[in-house]
């Protein structure tokens, strides 16, 4: 029996993996392709510690070495079962400072059957930069990952700024380097992070937290505060609560908090130094605020690997088109609420920012993915989809306003227990836009039965009539659309806006 090909995958593109060394894990990630913005088809890591022991004996440990070996073989069956038809395999500090290194890096290209990148220090911060640049819109700030072994810092402006440098402050290195003392920890870093001039640069812009131990102690701060959206891409909080919360891990004895259930065992030895490292570089470098990436070095070395037209794309709005072409009744509709919707803020009194605007036109792009859900479960279906997709380019009020617009097109103009958590996420002006953009959502689908070639032909204008503000101009051709339902669904967004409107046909 032949296997038909699977609709629910983009067509053109095949899929690739990366296996990714590093001091304290290995791991494994397949890509649906190579795009802008790709989607993962399996993830898997082993925590190895390849790292442990090396700053004492100059040598990676050789019990972690052979689980490495062992995770590779099954990550070789894994990748060609996903039918990659590309791997591309790569190595960071403890694989290239280790004495053993060399032998390690052999055998791991025999088992693979495939070269094994070994990244230099500049390599791995110039890569976990473009992990940045591929999952931020227009980053601007200090790019800093934490791996097991090295911590890399380099400057982004929506492009990498000048070179990069690595430390030796890696969670696993920088914990036995103190002999295990958070104390002592902090006079290692602060000797290290002393050199570390470029930090000097970043006052006032964004510091970006790579690597797994630092989006750890974001997982932290969320379980602390009951923060209400699970989603390490893009976490931000300010320098002041940053300094504050790293002080409570790095001087609380009690791991025993429930909020600690939700870090692995395997991270939660290595959160104060973590902590201690970030605290210090930030200390240093007095940002605005601190965001968090689960985009690194494996997302920055495939995106360097694209031509270089596809770099240029919008990451957030390549993805929700993507999603449209996979989910949606029409792309081509959602395409056309993209253009009529921008045409119709104005009229309202909004003048978007770039970032709204993006913003917009990623929640039309999306604003028909769960149609195929029962119909009293469409909205609650698009409000999960799209608040815990993998989308990059995008902050956390962003993702509440695509989301809630999407929820108010289905549900309403009102919030409920069900919105209720992402409207606190929300900034008040971008609440306000998700229920604009919901209320206009609801007329045009239910005027254009959810396909193309209706809405284009729609406008608004301001009436000269004395008893109303805007009319809804329908050309005669589309008078047939009338009905009590429809005449609800605009006086629904005259409520909310507090314009008098109407629908006039016209022709």
């Amino acid at each position: 029996m032949v296997e038909s090909e699977a609709q629910g995958r983009l067509p053109g593109i095949a899929p690739v993996s990366v296996v990714d060394i590093g001091s304290n894990s290995i791991r494994l990630v397949i890509y649906e392709g190579m795009n802008r913005a790709p989607s993962i088809l399996f993830n898997e890591k082993v925590m190895c510690g390849l790292g442990k022991g090396l700053v004492k004996t100059g040598r990676m440990d050789e019990a972690s070495v052979e689980r490495a070996l062992a995770a590779l073989h099954r990550f070789k069956a894994l990748s060609r079962q996903a039918r990659a038809t590309r791997m591309y395999a790569l190595a960071t500090a403890a694989a290239r400072e280790a004495e053993n290194g060399p032998e390690f890096i052999e055998r791991a290209e025999a088992i693979l059957e495939h070269k094994v990148r070994v990244l230099s220090g500049d390599e791995e911060a110039y890569f976990s930069a473009l992990g940045i640049i591929s999952g931020f819109h227009d980053p601007d700030g200090i790019v800093a990952d934490l791996g097991g072994g090295s911590l890399e810092l380099v400057d982004v402006a929506g492009e990498v700024i000048g070179k990069g440098m690595t430390l030796p402050l890696g969670g696993i290195r920088l914990s036995e380097a103190a002999a295990g003392s958070v104390a002592q920890a902090r006079i290692v870093a602060r000797r290290f992070l002393k050199t570390a001039g470029l930090l000097k640069r970043g006052t006032g812009r964004t510091f970006y937290a790579v690597g797994g131990t630092w989006r750890s102690l974001a997982k932290l701060h969320m379980e602390i505060n009951n923060y209400p959206l699970h989603m390490m891409q893009g976490y931000e909080i300010s320098f002041d609560e940053a300094m504050d919360f790293l002080t409570y891990v790095v001087t609380t004895k009690d791991t025993k908090d429930p909020a600690y259930a939700a870090i692995s065992k395997s991270r939660r030895t290595l959160l104060p130094f973590g902590a201690v490292a970030m605290q210090e570089a930030v200390a240093l470098m007095r940002p605005a605020k601190v965001s968090f990436s689960a985009q690194g070095v494996r997302e920055g070395y495939l995106y360097s690997l694209l031509p270089e037209n596809e770099k240029t794309l919008d990451p957030l709005l390549t993805a929700a088109d993507q999603l449209a072409i996979l989910r949606a009744r029409s792309p081509e509709h959602a395409r056309e609420l993209v253009h009529w919707t921008g045409r119709m803020m104005p009229l309202f009194g909004i003048e978007e920012s770039q970032e709204e605007g993006r913003y917009r036109q990623a929640a039309c792009l999306l604003a028909d993915i769960s149609w195929r859900a029962h119909p009293d479960y469409r909205g609650l279906q698009a409000l999960n989809i799209i608040s815990h997709g993998t989308f990059t380019g995008i902050t956390h009020p962003g993702r509440a306003y695509i989301a809630l617009a999407n929820y108010y097109r289905f549900e309403g103009l009102n919030d409920d227990g069900a919105s209720g958590p992402l409207a606190a996420i929300a900034t008040p002006r971008m609440l306000m836009l998700a229920k604009l953009l919901g209320g206009l959502l609801r007329v045009a689908y239910l005027f254009s039965a959810s396909m193309p070639g209706v809405v284009r032909h729609l406008a608004i204008r301001r009436s000269e009539t004395p008893d109303l503000d805007l009319e809804f101009v329908v050309p005669a051709e589309f008078a047939d659309f009338a009905g009590e339902r429809l005449d609800g669904r605009l006086q629904q967004l005259a409520k909310l806006t507090g314009k008098r409107i109407a629908f006039r046909y016209e022709g």
